[in-house]
């Protein structure tokens, strides 16, 4: 473990204009430095993880990455974040971790580097260019602008067709996910060295601490108030992440259900206004929208030290794609009886199938980093004093 002289000449170099190997290395320097000071130990789920590691290897910075929520509550409260020569900034050495973790754990990787650099602009050209595609081929067909259709999607894309189109987008994105969540619970999951083999003989802990880590990534437990750029706390960016989340989760239902009543009771599209399928995805695209111009708003009133430049694209490309998903389908619901349902149609499947084909290397995955990360230290939590890393 280094000494803090050689931590602060590591910052002395630093500031001088030199670089650590990765941002890896950084968040190692910043937490050992924590590690000798603790005033944060009470903040959130990260120092208490933190104390638990005399050293920080890759896989255990990953996982505290994830495990971060980013409130910069301790860039405030530091006494040795910038400009002091030990140069602590844990929310900003931990947000460019999580940008790498993106694309380390990423299936396929390409696509993920891809979409770390041009974040943005790779969401809107892909949702401009499905929407295009899909709005040509309905004026090929003749089918672009008609007759009010009482809302019947199906008859300017037939079920089968949409059922296709979605089915394989979806499925790449579950494959492509699930790859990426496999391989990051490898490499971090697990209780390093002969500690292994004990708690793989606690099965009794596993139900609770999985219970544990979902009751707080539902609650998001530990983002607290967060900082703007004049240090007042607020509860907004909270707020604004609650309805994101909530919003996606009551789309993914509305979907569920309306999957159900097709294929289980024969119940077909459209359905009533106030019908159980369109009351979800109304409240979830309400809430998607305003969620969404929120997180951008306080995006720019946040601290810059807060967060890394590095994200901003990832983050600006899924709340965009986000965005319009919810504002197209609030906008095809509304005038789902006029002769213009068909271009609507297909500019929101174009807008869904890009957020679909992204959705495994941005924001949206972290997600799962997250909850993974929390069931880590529920189960780290759990482990007898004896067997704990660090001997804590």
């Amino acid at each position: 473990m280094a000494s803090l002289l050689e931590l602060a000449g590591q910052a002395q170099r630093l500031a001088e204009g030199g670089t650590l190997a990765s941002p890896e290395d950084e968040v190692a320097r910043v937490l050992q430095i924590c590690n000798a000071c603790r005033y944060c130990e009470g903040f959130c789920a990260v120092f208490p993880a933190m104390t638990r590691r005399l050293e920080f290897p890759a896989g255990d910075v990953h996982y505290l990455a994830n495990l971060c929520h980013g409130c910069g509550a301790c860039l405030h409260a530091c006494q040795y974040a910038p400009p002091h020569e030990f140069a602590v900034n844990v929310p900003q050495a931990m947000a460019r971790v999580r940008v790498r973790t993106y694309q380390h754990y990423a299936w396929p990787q390409g696509l993920a580097s891809l979409y770390a650099r041009h974040g943005l602009k790779l969401s809107l050209i892909t949702a401009a260019a499905l929407a295009l595609f899909l709005v040509l081929l309905l004026a090929r067909a003749g089918t672009l602008l008609h007759e009010p259709l009482q809302g019947n999607f199906y008859k300017i894309f037939p079920h089968g067709l949409m059922a296709g189109m979605f089915g394989a987008v979806g499925a790449f994105a579950a494959l492509a996910i699930g790859i990426g969540l496999l391989r990051f619970w490898r490499e971090v999951g697990a209780v390093q060295g002969p500690d292994r083999e004990a708690l793989a003989r606690m099965p009794q802990l596993r139900s609770p601490a999985a219970a544990e880590a979902v009751h707080d990534a539902l609650r998001l437990k530990y983002l607290g108030d967060c900082n703007n750029e004049d240090d007042a706390l607020s509860p907004w960016r909270r707020r604004m992440h609650h309805l994101v989340m909530y919003g996606f989760l009551l789309c993914f239902a509305s979907t569920s259900l309306a999957t159900v009543y097709h294929y289980g009771f024969g119940w077909h599209a459209p359905y009533a206004l106030l019908s159980l399928p369109v009351i979800l995805g109304t409240l979830g695209g309400l809430g998607l929208c305003i969620g969404t111009v929120g997180l951008g708003v306080l995006r720019r009133r946040r601290h810059p030290l807060a967060g890394a430049a590095e994200q901003g694209g990832l983050d600006a490309g899924f709340t965009a794609l986000l965005f319009l998903v919810a504002f197209t389908g609030l906008a095809l619901l509304a005038l789902r009886d006029t002769g213009v349902m068909g271009l609507l149609l297909a500019i929101h499947l174009g807008v869904v199938m890009a957020l679909f084909l992204t959705l495994p290397y941005g924001k949206f995955v972290h997600g799962f980093y997250r909850l993974a990360a929390l069931l880590k230290h529920a189960l780290e939590r759990r482990l007898p004093s004896h067997l704990r890393l660090g001997g804590d």
